[in-house]
């Protein structure tokens, strides 16, 4: 079909669109003969490779987004016509969805949100006279391959053992009944995920009345009757199966710059003009004209301006992908289109500042924070921050900073406590630990703060990560750990000193040391209330100052509080208070303008400054953003997760939220070792290559699974600060043999059942993981601190742990820890991947 062909059968059916629901929710389609056939819901997340899909999301907050899924052997017609259907769409919803192009098995983190439990690639398509999934229907014979950890997906293979390896999953789906086989080298997590989507095909696609059964590959003796069903389907199986695969997909992002470009038709030929490259300012984007963002290869954005022209608007998707042909880069690179006030979180991100429309600044004013509620207007109420935990992210609170304070100076590498009566005081030669403790919900919560001074030693802040271990120990790694970089302090960091936090440039604080004398001391006091003030030593001169600011002039006789015309009597108040701390002389006040003399000999003469008038200081607003981090390839690797939620957060893995301002590390209980050994690093790395030229000092919080501060909680919708807690008993389980009938019980869901007995199958033969060696497992109680004598029968003395459920370990491990950690390094792994944390 030519274009113009495709336009008019939409003419003609000008109903397309007559199905098309506004409110809440997600809706897909199918290109069927240039038409839009609408899917039905219980087929949600099933995609035939030979054809072409249109899916539409509509948020609680309506907004929308679009994607058009490309099958891997659809034909050129059907993509034609999805991405023109696309474009129609989005105008019928008037022209402010995010358009997404999407190609089988390079999805978009977005899109696979949508589908939790994973997406399920089949054979064929519609116009092979394939049918979509009706429930109930049992006539099925087919092999899906499932791979993936977090974004999992389910391809249908040949049904042949040759279709297997040893590091995967496969499922075995013959309607009535589905069979899954582990590989002997897949993880829990990857076990816990296929038994999710295989539930979920039992729910949606047969009502809930098939049946799961789970064999564990290198131990099918274990599983009989699942075997003998297997053998019966796929033939006998061979001594050896493939070698694993890895699940991760090439990068295939370029080694280039995040680069914007002006794209247009000139006489039919297509020119792509530079206009600038990383980092990006928000003023380069020009509303007469459409944009495309090169991220680096990795993805091509499509900005259209509002007063664009229609043409140019429609014709977004096409000059984009023409774009993609003429750099060469691979047909799957992502594509996304967007309008003018619009734009998706990931592109305002890779612009040094964003500022949407009607966007104010300040304590109680309106925000629109994305996955967050309105802040409402009126004055900001610290009391408000446990009961509303997003107004403590928002405004980077955990509470009123009333909690109780302990201050350490490291000391010849040792933490020596400081004198209460100078808390507040911070010299940029030294650095300090800050405990902060509060209650929230009756619990003790603690804060561990590390300021690094400017000029200290690299042995000191060597010594101040140590001694921040040792605390972290103390307290039973409760505290949530903030590095400080001097000069970037925290919102919370300022209010804990109630209005009195001074930064000294140089010297130290350390008892008996005498700092160099100096004729005048200039500090420039910022602030307007107790939480948010501070005065930060700046060099003695003239160019120091700023008309916006308050300074404090300090001599040997006499101390100068200097008011710029830009502040306001906020600022002067906080500035007069803050020079009773810092000066015990005879203050004068002096009004810019109306200097005396000797305040310009005190800073060494008169001298031009920063005079121009303030305008208003707004910060970028930017949705926080959650990553998973990841160093499998041998470089620091992180994939964003998409409308994400608690249940978002791995156990197993470190995750990174950006919120802009802080950078939050979160560490999973069960996270490899050199993840979080490296997190900071990575987090690093993450600011020096962003593209939007990230300050590389931006605040970086710790912290562990179990003691979230509600700064973190506040940026995810419904935090359940029970999850953790309720963890264990949701968690994927070995089964004693005979034990019932065997079966994963997934979070949220029943035992699943084994296949069904007409099948050849007993009820006790299915067991849901592999037993261990030994053929049972034992109650802790009759393992734990006994001695040889005292076992079962035929339990080895040396090898107890094999004899113990995954969970019943995982708790006795969680109990004894400190007796692990003497245990040597080689015995902690193997323990570790023996109870499945790994």
């Amino acid at each position: 079909y030519m274009y113009s062909d495709i336009i008019l059968m939409m003419n003609e059916n000008n109903n397309a669109f007559k199905n098309v629901r506004r409110k809440p929710g997600l809706q897909i389609w199918t290109v069927n003969k240039m038409q839009m056939d609408p899917v039905p819901p219980q087929a949600f997340g099933n995609f035939f490779e030979g054809d072409c899909y249109i899916v539409l999301y509509v948020s609680s907050r309506q907004s929308a987004d679009i994607h058009y899924w490309v099958g891997r052997t659809s034909s050129q017609d059907e993509q034609g016509a999805a991405a023109i259907y696309v474009t129609q769409l989005d105008e019928y919803l008037g022209g402010s969805p995010v358009q997404y192009r999407e190609v089988q098995g390079y999805e978009s983190p977005r899109f696979r949100s949508y589908f939790k439990n994973g997406l399920i690639y089949k054979k064929g398509g519609v116009a092979s006279g394939f049918n979509h999934v009706e429930t109930n229907a049992y006539n099925v014979l087919r092999l899906l391959h499932v791979k993936g950890r977090k974004d999992v997906t389910a391809t249908e293979v040949e049904v042949s053992w040759s279709s297997f390896n040893k590091g995967d999953i496969f499922l075995l789906d013959i309607g009535k009944a589905i069979v899954q086989w582990n590989g002997p080298q897949s993880n829990r997590r990857e076990k816990l995920k296929a038994v999710l989507l295989a539930q979920d095909i039992r729910d949606r696609e047969r009502g809930g009345r098939a049946q799961i059964g789970v064999v564990e590959g290198g131990d099918e003796r274990s599983s009989p009757e699942l075997m003998k069903f297997l053998t019966t389907v796929l033939g006998p199986k061979p001594a050896q199966l493939k070698e694993a695969t890895s699940d991760d997909v090439p990068d295939s992002a370029q080694k280039n710059s995040v680069r914007l470009y002006h794209v247009y038709d000139n006489s039919g030929n297509l020119v792509i003009q530079e206009v600038a490259k990383q980092p990006l300012t928000q003023d380069l984007l020009k509303s007469s004209d459409c944009f495309i963002l090169d991220n680096k290869g990795s993805s091509v954005m499509v900005w259209k301006g509002k007063k664009a022209s229609k043409e140019e608007r429609q014709g977004a998707m096409n000059r984009a992908l023409s774009y993609i042909k003429a750099k060469k880069y691979p047909a799957s690179t992502t594509v996304e289109v967007m309008a003018e006030g619009a734009e998706s979180a990931i592109f305002k991100h890779l612009f040094k500042s964003w500022t949407d429309r009607d966007q104010t600044q300040g304590l109680g004013t309106t925000h629109n924070v994305g996955k967050i509620a309105k802040v409402d207007d009126g004055k900001f109420d610290v009391m408000e921050l446990h009961a509303r935990p997003e107004l403590a992210a928002q405004y980077r609170m955990v509470d009123d900073a009333s909690g109780d304070v302990k201050v350490w100076c490291i000391e010849n590498l040792e933490l020596a406590e400081i004198d209460p009566k100078t808390y507040g005081q911070f010299y940029g030669g030294d650095c300090y630990l800050v405990l902060y403790s509060y209650k929230r919900a009756g619990q003790q919560q603690y804060i561990l703060y590390m300021w690094q001074g400017r000029h200290a030693t690299s042995d000191e802040i060597a010594a101040s990560a140590f001694q921040a271990v040792n605390i972290d120990n103390k307290y039973n790694g409760a505290p949530v750990q903030v590095r400080v970089v001097m000069g970037k302090e925290p919102r919370h960091f300022l209010a804990i000193f109630k209005g009195k936090l001074i930064i000294f440039e140089g010297g130290t604080g350390r008892p008996g040391v005498v700092n160099p004398a100096k004729d005048a001391r200039l500090f420039q006091v910022r602030g307007t209330n107790e939480l948010n003030t501070k005065a930060t030593e700046v060099v003695a001169r003239a160019a120091s100052l700023s008309s916006n600011d308050v300074f404090l002039l300090k001599t040997d006789n006499i101390s100068y509080l200097w008011y710029g015309k830009g502040c306001n009597g906020d600022e002067r108040e906080m500035g007069k208070a803050m020079s009773d701390v810092l000066s015990r002389h005879e203050k004068r006040v002096v009004m810019e303008g109306q200097e005396p003399a000797e305040f310009w000999i005190a800073l060494g003469g008169k001298g031009s400054y920063a005079s121009d008038r303030r305008f208003e200081r707004e910060e970028p607003l930017h949705s926080p953003r959650l990553f998973e981090c990841s160093n499998q390839t041998g470089r620091f690797k992180i994939t964003e997760v998409d409308d994400f939620a608690q249940c978002d957060l791995d156990e197993d893995d470190v995750m990174l939220l950006d919120t802009w301002e802080e950078l939050f590390l979160w560490i999973g209980n069960s996270s490899y070792e050199y993840e979080t050994k490296e997190a900071l690093n990575s987090a690093r790395d993450y600011l020096r290559t962003h593209p939007a030229g990230r300050d590389p000092d931006t605040p970086i919080i710790f912290v562990k699974q179990g003691y979230e501060p509600p700064t973190f909680t506040g940026w995810f919708n419904a935090w359940d600060p029970h999850k953790w807690s309720d963890l264990k008993n949701t968690k994927l389980n070995k089964t004693p043999a005979g034990g019932g009938g065997g079966g994963y019980r997934a979070p949220g869901g029943p035992l699943t059942s084994p296949p069904p007995n007409k099948s050849g199958m007993s009820s006790s033969s299915a067991s849901s993981l592999s037993s261990s060696g030994a053929g049972k497992f034992f109650d802790p109680e009759l393992l734990v601190n006994k001695t040889p004598d005292e076992l079962p029968e035929g339990v080895d003395p040396t090898q107890k742990e094999d004899y113990l459920s995954d969970l019943d370990f995982e708790n006795l491990l969680s109990t004894t820890r400190a007796d692990f950690q003497r245990l040597p390094k080689w015995r902690q792994n193997d323990l570790k991947k023996k109870a499945g944390i790994f």
